[in-house]
């Protein structure tokens, strides 16, 4: 793509970065408190069975992502045209999905400005290792890479360190203004949890917020996870990296039923996030259908995403990601040809 046709397609994008309060306040009117509804009718119907509270938990989960995504927006200030209601949101919306606002938007802007950037990796993204890469790395690095791809690791243990670890500590080196907002949004975590505890007791809370928190964390990562690992996305060194590109190319159109759609915010337009992140959540879908070249993203589904599971590695020769089974074999004629190479460097027994 020209530079002309990328300046063109970032000033058709432009119009729907303007914010509507009215949008932003009714999705808040019919986000917010239905997720504090369920909540509270699945914490009454533990006296009725446990399944119907297993099922209301999942359906709470589902709106914590929505009210992730408003927080996302708010990141981005984009969801208001305020700073302040921005930022005033955002840490509230933080307290619900447990998510430090200022650390979370330093780290999450950086991954958008770095995005496919095979140099600049490590902040705010899923960790991506190279072919090459892998092949060149110690037993151990191959050894913790492998576990952290792994889906049990990645989806089962990763909303337990993402919700209790990493969102509860501050970087080394955060600014006084990031610090104090984490401590804030910790200390209000805990303040609400006590109260809970203390007003229905440990048992019926852990019954009903740990679900919550791991379906909605596993289906979070989820979605950051596989709008950026298809098979053909967009990956380059430093000095061929264009920022268009790697939005269009290496983001992907996430086409998921309309009530899934719903439900996550329409995220799913993730190649027009990364173009214009100012873009707010409700106007992500008509900036897709107005711009006609956005309709040439790559588009997954429900069923084709599921293959992202295998994508393990990317290959900067054929410009793929990979699986480990795929590479196995690679490692293998690796190691043949460097034992050939040594035996030939070996004396013979004529010349001994």
């Amino acid at each position: 793509m020209s530079r002309k046709k990328q300046a063109e397609l970032r000033k058709n994008v432009k119009p729907y970065e303007s914010s509507n309060t009215k949008s932003g306040i009714m999705q808040l009117v019919n986000t917010i408190p239905t997720f504090f509804l369920l909540w509270f009718l699945a914490y009454q119907s533990l006296s009725v069975s446990i399944w119907l509270t297993l099922g209301l938990t999942v359906v709470a989960a589902g709106f914590v992502v929505r009210i992730f995504i408003i927080f996302h927006d708010c990141t981005h200030q984009s969801y208001f045209k305020n700073k302040k209601a921005n930022r005033y949101l955002g840490t509230v919306t933080g307290i619900i999905t447990h998510f430090a606002f200022e650390k979370w938007k330093r780290s999450h802007s950086i991954h958008h400005a770095t995005s496919g950037n095979l140099d600049k990796r490590g902040t705010g993204d899923i960790w991506v290792m190279t072919v090459e890469e892998y092949v060149s790395a110690s037993a151990w690095e191959r050894v913790a890479y492998r576990l952290y791809r792994n889906p049990i690791v990645m989806f089962g243990l990763g909303p337990i360190y993402l919700f209790f670890i990493e969102n509860r500590f501050n970087r080394k080196g955060a600014k006084r203004k990031e610090r104090l907002n984490t401590y804030l949004i910790n200390f209000s975590i805990a303040a609400i949890y006590a109260m809970l505890i203390w007003g229905i007791g440990w048992q019926a809370f852990l019954m009903v917020q740990l679900p919550i928190l791991f379906v909605s964390g596993a289906l979070g990562i989820w979605l950051f996870y596989v709008q950026h690992q298809f098979e053909d996305s967009y990956f380059e060194n430093e000095d061929e990296w264009d920022y268009v590109k790697a939005a269009v190319d290496g983001s992907s159109y996430y086409k998921l039923p309309k009530i899934m759609q719903w439900m996550t915010g329409s995220i799913g337009f993730h190649h027009v996030h990364h173009l214009s992140p100012r873009v707010p959540n409700y106007n992500l879908e008509k900036a897709h259908e107005s711009t006609p070249p956005l309709q040439q993203a790559t588009t997954i589904t429900l069923a084709s995403s599921l293959k992202s599971i295998r994508f393990r590695l990317y290959d900067e020769k054929n410009r793929t990601f990979v699986s480990f089974k795929e590479v196995k074999e690679l490692l293998s004629n690796t190691k043949l040809k460097s034992k050939v190479q040594l035996n030939n460097r070996r004396p013979s027994l004529q010349e001994k």
